[in-house]
């Protein structure tokens, strides 16, 4: 099946010359390139979070496919939903998901069902695309959609993607779509932030689970960021940097009520 694009002309540029150019303002062409195992990445519209989805994607050196885990904000399909079949479109061209990669994690997974319909309406997952495709062209995904649960169901499906990805002897790179702070203040968005970033940083998906509860932070994605995490440790991460941070703000000058963006690669 295509996926069609459900957020273009929204959240970014329709057109397929003005995405690129949009594109091309906000990378980085000068940036060190550095292998990494995984990279967390924001998903709103590109005015607001594309110069930091930017600056970390330029960071990359790229590797044949990218597994991109997001979260649920439909409420739509299976609670945790892998396609393993078909074709992505956006205004840059198509890309095709990995079915070998798909399936062979599939398969592995004590939880993931194939289903589709969460990814219909999904915009997490499809702002990244445009971004790979710009840098790879003939790039290709495996989406996942990851529900709210426990903790441990999120580590076990890390553990589990780690290990499929072992087994693949592939070029692969994890990318955890998520936003961090949702509509608070500037200034305690950027503090709440500070806090979960921490953590990310520290590859440590407990405490950050912890942080996320007890100072309440409305980051959509905390359950790909934690599988992700749990993943990059099995394949051998050591360490993670923060590329970028802003907030909604430092673009629209609104500081009261903002939404925070944090790019994070993972080595």
């Amino acid at each position: 099946m295509i996926r069609s694009p459900v957020v273009a002309g929204q959240f970014y540029p329709g057109s397929s010359d003005e995405l690129r150019r949009m594109i091309e303002s906000m990378v980085d062409k000068r940036a060190e390139k550095v292998d990494v195992i995984g990279l967390v990445s924001p998903h709103a519209g590109y005015i607001y979070s594309g110069a930091v989805a930017a600056a970390v994607i330029s960071r990359v050196k790229f590797k044949d496919t990218f597994v991109i885990l997001g979260p649920n904000h439909t409420g739509r399909g299976k609670a945790f939903s892998i396609m393993t079949k078909g074709t992505w479109e956006t205004p840059l061209g198509e890309t095709e998901i990995d079915s070998e990669l798909g399936k062979r994690i599939l398969a592995s997974s004590s939880y993931l069902e194939e289903d589709h319909v969460a990814h219909q309406f999904e915009h997490s997952l499809e702002v990244q695309v445009p971004f790979l495709q710009y840098f790879k062209p003939d790039v290709r995904i495996v989406p996942i959609v990851i529900s709210h649960a426990s903790g441990a169901m999120y580590k076990k499906i890390g553990r589990e993607l780690a290990g499929a990805i072992k087994e693949s002897k592939k070029g692969i790179i994890i990318l955890a779509s998520s936003d961090m702070t949702h509509y608070e203040p500037h200034e305690i968005a950027r503090r709440k932030d500070s806090q979960a970033i921490e953590a990310i940083v520290d590859l440590d998906g407990d405490e950050l689970l912890r942080r996320v509860d007890e100072f309440h932070i409305s980051m959509c994605g905390y359950a790909p960021v934690v599988s992700l995490i749990t993943a990059a440790k099995e394949l051998g991460a050591k360490k993670a940097e923060l590329v970028k941070y802003q907030t909604s703000g430092d673009t629209s000058g609104d500081y009261g009520s903002v939404v925070g963006y944090a790019g994070i690669i993972v080595k």
